[in-house]
């Protein structure tokens, strides 16, 4: 209690005792000494009253205060969660350079292909779980590295990426199974083609990750890979020994990125292979009807040679390539050549859009408004002609002509949905219609929903 207050307390008391009146007091009353010893007593009890009720004031108030800033602490923990723990990753990470990143991706495709009666082949609509993927990636510390990634699409276990690296500089060594660098559109991540299927003759040619150990060096505008190659994962039983080079020029012109490449690639079959076969699908992977087939080959080795070209300026982008796969085949007097290749165009429709580009490859594709973002995200037009000739050296494999055109959004930059319609027309076809004929038309229609992480 104040001061001031305190005193106003005790002369409210001093002026109720004065202003007693005389005639109250009788005959009998105490002496002026005895009042006022007894007006000092009442006084000294008043006192030690205010100071009671000081004390209990104080305590009121510091227990209020208490309870106040429990309720404000409490509010802000609620308001600011408290952050979790740094995982051990993290730590590892900064400490010794380990670090673990979870990496995945999922693809549904569905749509309908449209076939000749009279071929006999089955048509109609399909659907398919595309690729189905679970995997992580990370240093290892002193420049290493490590890629692992498994597909259970198809109702299979197999194994994508599968690899310990190393990088110093421009210098990077990878050892394991991955890609053996047969062209830009292999190469180029499923994530990120402009097609739901790769050309023709990437998989005609059966181009695939295999085990082996490559080197890349890569240094201002040039890239240059090589590598020694055995089987894929799911073959290692063939004993195919192969070498593989590439090499990409990747200048810029102002706002213009370039790309120009060239590949060679010679294998080896084992002598438990010692066939080859070539064949495709029309454009869509969930049909299992091939209409260029050059059926199974006595061959000792293949030899294959591949030019490449790209350009991306702004929201355009055109790529062409070109491919020629030799099969030494003792048994014939000529050993058959094959081609296949590409050119396409493509051009986002979305301002500020335009395709990625990263390592001598295409990359992803980061929609300059995404959805969530006061943005529709990216859509992209494509339009693609895709030959493939299987036919060479008295052999009749087929040959495919295809037109194709892909609509591609994405909302975000790991979403994607892709509408993909081709018309393959075919002569020297693998299967004749009721009349002999072995020149006709197959239309396919696919969509794709994609999400990666």
């Amino acid at each position: 209690m104040k001061p001031a207050f305190r005193l106003s307390v005790i002369a409210a008391a001093l002026s109720c005792t004065i202003a007693t009146p005389v005639g109250a007091q009788d005959a009998a009353a105490p002496t002026a000494e005895q009042s006022l010893a007894e007006m000092r007593a009442q006084l000294a009890a008043l006192a030690a009253r205010i100071d009671q009720l000081e004390g209990e004031l104080a305590q009121e108030k510091a227990a209020n205060a208490a309870q106040d800033a429990s309720i404000a602490a409490n509010t802000e923990a609620v308001a600011k969660p408290t952050p979790a723990p740094t995982p051990a990753v993290a730590q590892l990470e900064k400490k010794d350079g380990w670090s673990f990143k979870p990496r995945g991706r999922l693809m549904y495709d569905a749509g309908f292909t449209s076939v000749p009666e009279s071929t006999g082949r089955e048509d109609g609509f399909a659907s398919e779980v595309r690729r189905a993927r679970l995997g992580a990636s990370g240093g290892l510390g002193g420049g290493f590295e490590y890629k692992f990634e498994l597909d259970f699409a198809g109702n299979e276990v197999e194994a994508a990426d599968a690899y310990l690296s190393y990088g110093n500089g421009p210098l990077e060594v990878i050892v394991g199974h991955h890609n053996n660098f047969q062209s830009l559109e292999e190469l180029t991540s499923s994530l990120h083609t402009s097609f739901i299927e790769r050309a023709a003759f990437t998989d005609a040619f059966g181009f695939e990750r295999r085990i082996g150990a490559s080197v890349s060096y890569s240094q201002g505008i040039v890239l240059a890979q090589a590598g020694v190659f055995t089987d894929n994962f799911d073959d290692t039983g063939t004993n195919n020994r192969g070498i593989d080079g590439r090499l990409v020029v990747m200048p810029k012109m102002g706002d213009t990125q370039l790309h120009f490449g060239g590949s060679l690639h010679f294998n080896e079959l084992g002598e438990d292979a010692g066939s080859v076969r070539y064949r495709q699908r029309p454009l869509v992977h969930f049909t299992s009807e091939r209409f260029v087939n050059t059926g199974n080959l006595a061959a000792d080795s293949e030899f294959g040679a591949g030019l490449e070209a790209a350009m991306i300026s702004g929201p355009f982008h055109a790529a062409v390539e070109g491919f020629w796969q030799n099969v030494d085949m003792p048994a014939m007097p000529d050993s058959p050549t094959f081609f296949g290749g590409y050119a396409e165009v493509g051009y986002f429709l979305t301002k500020g859009d335009t395709r990625g580009y990263k390592d001598g490859k295409f990359d992803r594709t980061k929609p300059a408004s995404a959805v969530g973002e006061g943005g529709i995200g990216s859509i992209q037009l494509n339009l693609r002609y895709d030959y493939l000739d299987l036919n060479d050296a008295g052999i009749i494999g087929g040959v495919q002509n295809g037109y194709l055109a892909s609509l591609v959004w994405k909302p975000t930059d790991y979403t994607l949905f892709s509408l993909n319609y081709g018309k393959m027309d075919y002569d020297d076809a693998a299967y004749a219609t009721a009349t002999g004929d072995t020149s006709y038309t197959v239309d396919a229609f696919g969509v794709r929903a994609q999400v990666d992480f």
